[in-house]
Protein backbone atom coordinates (compact mmCIF):
# COMPACT_ATOMS: atom_id res chain seq x y z
CA UNK A 1 0.00 0.00 0.00
CA UNK A 2 1.27 3.25 -0.69
CA UNK A 3 2.08 5.53 1.87
CA UNK A 4 0.02 9.20 2.77
CA UNK A 5 1.49 12.37 1.33
CA UNK A 6 2.49 12.88 4.82
CA UNK A 7 3.96 10.04 5.09
CA UNK A 8 5.81 9.71 1.91
CA UNK A 9 6.94 13.65 2.33
CA UNK A 10 8.16 12.52 6.06
CA UNK A 11 9.76 9.01 4.95
CA UNK A 12 11.64 10.23 1.93
CA UNK A 13 15.69 9.66 2.29
CA UNK A 14 17.39 12.53 0.98
CA UNK A 15 18.49 12.78 -2.55
CA UNK A 16 18.72 14.95 -5.61
CA UNK A 17 14.86 14.24 -6.77
CA UNK A 18 11.27 15.84 -6.47
CA UNK A 19 8.04 13.87 -5.96
CA UNK A 20 4.84 14.22 -6.19
CA UNK A 21 1.96 14.36 -8.76
CA UNK A 22 1.64 15.10 -12.87
CA UNK A 23 -1.65 15.73 -14.02
CA UNK A 24 -3.32 14.09 -16.63
CA UNK A 25 -2.82 14.81 -20.15
CA UNK A 26 -6.13 15.07 -21.26
CA UNK A 27 -7.48 17.03 -18.63
CA UNK A 28 -4.97 19.17 -18.63
CA UNK A 29 -6.36 20.90 -21.94
CA UNK A 30 -9.15 21.30 -20.44
CA UNK A 31 -7.87 22.92 -17.57
CA UNK A 32 -5.80 25.61 -19.78
CA UNK A 33 -9.34 26.34 -21.20
CA UNK A 34 -10.97 26.85 -17.67
CA UNK A 35 -7.77 28.72 -16.12
CA UNK A 36 -6.53 30.74 -19.08
CA UNK A 37 -2.25 30.99 -18.54
CA UNK A 38 -1.45 34.66 -18.26
CA UNK A 39 2.04 34.52 -19.36
CA UNK A 40 3.58 32.91 -22.51
CA UNK A 41 5.81 29.78 -20.60
CA UNK A 42 2.73 27.84 -20.28
CA UNK A 43 3.93 24.99 -17.56
CA UNK A 44 0.66 23.74 -15.73
CA UNK A 45 2.34 20.31 -15.70
CA UNK A 46 2.82 18.86 -11.55
CA UNK A 47 1.98 19.00 -8.01
CA UNK A 48 5.13 18.94 -5.75
CA UNK A 49 5.12 16.69 -2.78
CA UNK A 50 8.66 17.19 -1.71
CA UNK A 51 12.08 18.30 -3.15
CA UNK A 52 15.54 16.86 -2.38
CA UNK A 53 14.45 13.64 -1.76
CA UNK A 54 15.94 10.09 -3.28
CA UNK A 55 14.45 8.96 -6.58
CA UNK A 56 13.56 5.58 -4.64
CA UNK A 57 10.93 7.57 -2.40
CA UNK A 58 8.02 5.69 -2.61
CA UNK A 59 5.16 8.00 -4.44
CA UNK A 60 2.44 9.10 -1.98
CA UNK A 61 -1.37 7.35 -2.69
CA UNK A 62 -3.28 10.23 -3.25
CA UNK A 63 -4.40 10.54 -7.02
CA UNK A 64 -7.33 13.20 -7.06
CA UNK A 65 -7.24 16.84 -6.48
CA UNK A 66 -9.02 20.19 -6.36
CA UNK A 67 -7.90 23.47 -7.82
CA UNK A 68 -9.05 25.69 -5.59
CA UNK A 69 -7.30 28.71 -5.75
CA UNK A 70 -4.83 31.16 -8.36
CA UNK A 71 -2.12 33.65 -7.32
CA UNK A 72 -0.43 35.93 -9.86
CA UNK A 73 2.03 38.35 -8.86
CA UNK A 74 1.38 40.24 -12.03
CA UNK A 75 5.28 40.42 -13.15
CA UNK A 76 5.29 37.02 -14.55
CA UNK A 77 4.35 33.92 -11.80
CA UNK A 78 0.99 32.26 -12.00
CA UNK A 79 -0.13 29.15 -9.60
CA UNK A 80 -3.10 27.32 -9.19
CA UNK A 81 -3.44 26.49 -5.56
CA UNK A 82 -4.46 22.69 -5.32
CA UNK A 83 -6.15 21.25 -1.96
CA UNK A 84 -4.49 17.33 -1.77
CA UNK A 85 -6.12 15.26 1.02
CA UNK A 86 -8.43 18.27 2.35
CA UNK A 87 -5.52 20.29 2.49
CA UNK A 88 -3.72 23.08 0.58
CA UNK A 89 -0.91 23.00 3.30
CA UNK A 90 2.21 20.91 1.93
CA UNK A 91 4.27 18.83 4.62
CA UNK A 92 7.06 21.02 4.37
CA UNK A 93 4.98 24.06 5.03
CA UNK A 94 4.41 25.56 1.94
CA UNK A 95 1.56 24.97 -0.26
CA UNK A 96 0.29 22.36 -2.94
CA UNK A 97 0.24 24.09 -6.08
CA UNK A 98 0.90 23.96 -10.16
CA UNK A 99 2.69 26.80 -11.28
CA UNK A 100 0.55 27.45 -14.27
CA UNK A 101 2.34 29.93 -16.35
CA UNK A 102 5.80 32.11 -16.54
CA UNK A 103 6.49 35.47 -17.70
CA UNK A 104 10.28 35.89 -19.85
CA UNK A 105 12.71 35.39 -17.43
CA UNK A 106 11.02 33.84 -14.94
CA UNK A 107 11.29 30.50 -13.01
CA UNK A 108 8.82 28.09 -11.37
CA UNK A 109 10.49 27.97 -8.08
CA UNK A 110 9.38 31.45 -7.78
CA UNK A 111 6.09 30.13 -7.30
CA UNK A 112 6.93 29.28 -3.83
CA UNK A 113 7.99 32.95 -2.82
CA UNK A 114 5.15 33.92 -5.25
CA UNK A 115 3.04 32.08 -2.53
CA UNK A 116 4.45 33.51 0.51
CA UNK A 117 4.18 36.83 -0.18
CA UNK A 118 1.00 37.29 -2.34
CA UNK A 119 -2.27 36.29 -1.14
CA UNK A 120 -4.24 33.88 -3.02
CA UNK A 121 -7.82 34.20 -4.32
CA UNK A 122 -10.22 31.06 -4.04
CA UNK A 123 -12.31 30.30 -7.21
CA UNK A 124 -15.71 29.78 -7.23
CA UNK A 125 -16.38 26.36 -7.65
CA UNK A 126 -13.29 23.69 -6.95
CA UNK A 127 -12.16 21.78 -10.12
CA UNK A 128 -11.91 18.39 -9.82
CA UNK A 129 -7.97 17.16 -11.24
CA UNK A 130 -6.85 13.43 -11.86
CA UNK A 131 -3.27 13.19 -10.52
CA UNK A 132 -0.99 10.61 -11.01
CA UNK A 133 1.74 9.99 -8.11
CA UNK A 134 5.90 10.49 -9.97
CA UNK A 135 9.06 11.19 -9.77
CA UNK A 136 9.28 14.83 -11.16
CA UNK A 137 12.51 15.21 -12.38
Amino acid sequence: MAPSAQEAATNAPQGECVIGWKLNKAQRKELLQQFPAAYGNILAHHVTLASHVAEDSPLPEEIHGEIVGCVNDGHGVQAMIVSIGGTTDRPDGSSYHITWSLGEGREARESNDVLRSHPWTMIDLPMPVRLRPAVLN
